[in-house]
């Protein structure tokens, strides 16, 4: 991200708009939010993440001498405009859920409270960013989630939508809970594990299977995985892996990481009689990893089917989230600051389509959790001066179904504030954790969560309630819109 300029990296229409602001001398605080409607695939929830690479997006925000001059080859810029664009620079506040933090529909993932022209300018990239790692560790936990405990590599780079994907994809693959991935640069830039095997080529270049073996085997003593399937798994692959660990073992090389690939066939079938040859042979303690067009619910059914497999490969289906290529966040007006009074206006958009249906104002999440179990309640969505106490009594309720009531007596109970200070003034006050302390954070995250949201079919539906305060004035809103339109006196 560092090495390249992004600025350009967003709609013209942003950008039009933003001279239209200029133009007006519209310089108005504004609050947006990006949230997204729906969880992905299905899913009962969804994992946020992506903010470091936002953080270094808006910390590069300039235009440079070649943004200006292609900006101006256009013919639609004015030459006042374009001057204000060479000394472009964010100096709002932006408020983030930390990445790896389990999310839901309709709570503000990001929040920027910055002037018009420079939070209308953030939009698309941002949603770039969040919406893509968000959505490929959403999926990832959902792959791990279904090994039960095994280990998942992400094999994804050759199948990941060009470079950027496969590289930021490997990044939010092990958020998710990978183990690692087969991208090199990706290991790298993010300091991850990297891991891999041969491939069939490998085998196929060699006179035969088992000299291709022992040379794997002497080169990588230590991290030894044969791929067993290149002619005939049962018949040669698994015999002559076999034949190389025994060889190993007699010359006193310590097997330390060893096992076989699984990559064609039945896998269940191919996994339990490849276990059995292992065991016979007194390789009890060798590794079976599997890939071959993996998801989480071909894993679930390979284990459901007694699969001794431990270790899973999982490239195309997760690095492109396949069932579901696109998480849908969105970036709306929230409020408006009135500069006499110092307060926010709420501003809503009213659609056809309920769940178009904004929450205005200036708003922050509460999360709710069981004191004594510290699972995952809920979660209230307030306006940003509510304020509500682990020492008072609290009733929520949802905001669709509003006869749907929780009722928390005091000290059952304990509240976390989601959204993050990430930019005052422009600056900086947000240190990122590195990736894969970013990787525990989801999986504590995760075990918040009761095994009913995380089940794959009909998941049960977190409550992401409003306050009342909140409540009240969205509909408060919808109901002064309601007589603009109409046009009729009630």
């Amino acid at each position: 991200m560092s090495n390249r300029n992004l600025t350009l990296l967003t709609d013209l229409y942003e950008l039009t708009m933003m001279q239209g602001y200029f133009e007006s001398g519209s310089d108005e605080t504004v609050v947006f939010d990006a949230f997204y409607r729906s969880n992905p695939s299905g899913s009962g929830y969804a994992v946020c993440a992506g903010l470091a690479q936002v953080i270094e997006y808006i910390n590069d925000l300039h235009f440079t001498d070649g943004d200006i001059e292609y900006l101006r080859s256009l013919g639609i810029f004015k030459e006042a405009f374009l001057d204000y664009l060479k000394g472009f620079k964010f100096t709002g506040d932006i408020y983030a859920i930390p990445e790896g933090t389990v999310v839901f529909p309709n709570e503000p993932l990001v929040k920027v409270v910055a002037p018009v022209m420079e939070a209308q300018l953030l939009e698309p990239a941002l949603l770039n960013i969040i919406n893509h790692q968000s959505l490929i560790a959403t999926k990832a936990s959902r792959v791990c989630y279904a090994a039960k405990g095994d280990g998942i590599m992400e094999f994804g780079l050759r199948r990941a939508q060009g470079p950027d994907a496969g590289i930021y994809g490997a990044r939010a693959a092990v958020i998710g809970g990978c183990v690692g991935t087969s991208n090199v640069l990706a290991g790298q830039m993010f300091n991850i594990p990297v891991k891999g095997t041969h491939a069939h080529s490998w085998i196929m270049s060699f006179p035969d299977e088992l000299t291709a073996f022992r040379t794997y085997a002497r080169l990588y003593p230590t991290a030894c995985i044969l791929l067993v399937d290149t002619y005939n798994t049962l018949k040669s692959g698994v015999p002559n892996a076999i034949k190389v660990f025994t060889e190993m073992r007699e010359a006193g090389i310590p097997l330390i990481f060893y096992g076989i690939r699984l990559d064609s066939g039945d896998l269940a079938y191919l996994s339990k009689e490849a276990r059995k040859m292992l065991d016979a042979a007194g390789f009890t303690d060798a590794v079976i990893s599997a890939s071959c067009d993996l998801d989480e619910y071909l894993i679930r059914s390979l284990k459901n089917q007694g699969a001794q497999i431990t270790s899973w490969g999982v490239g195309t289906n997760l690095i492109t989230s396949k069932d579901c290529p696109a998480f849908g966040g969105v970036y709306k007006l929230a409020a408006i600051l009135d500069k006499e009074t110092g307060q926010f206006i709420p501003k809503i958009k009213r659609s056809e389509n309920p769940e178009k249906i904004t929450n205005p104002g200036n708003k922050k999440i509460y999360r709710i959790y069981n004191k004594q179990t510290g699972k995952h309640i809920g979660d209230l969505i307030a306006l940003d001066d509510d304020n509500f106490s682990e020492e008072r009594n609290l009733m929520i309720f949802d905001p669709i179904h509003t006869w749907k009531k929780t009722y928390l007596e005091a000290g059952t109970f304990t509240l976390r504030l989601l959204l993050e200070p990430v930019f005052k003034n422009g600056e900086c006050v947000y240190e990122s954790p590195d990736v894969m302390t970013i990787r525990e954070i989801c999986r504590k995250e995760l075990a918040t969560l009761w095994d009913e949201t995380r089940r794959f079919n009909n998941p049960h539906e977190v409550y992401v309630d409003l306050s009342r305060r909140l409540y009240d004035m969205k509909y408060q809103l919808l109901d002064s819109l309601n007589e603009f339109v109409d046009g009729a006196d009630q």
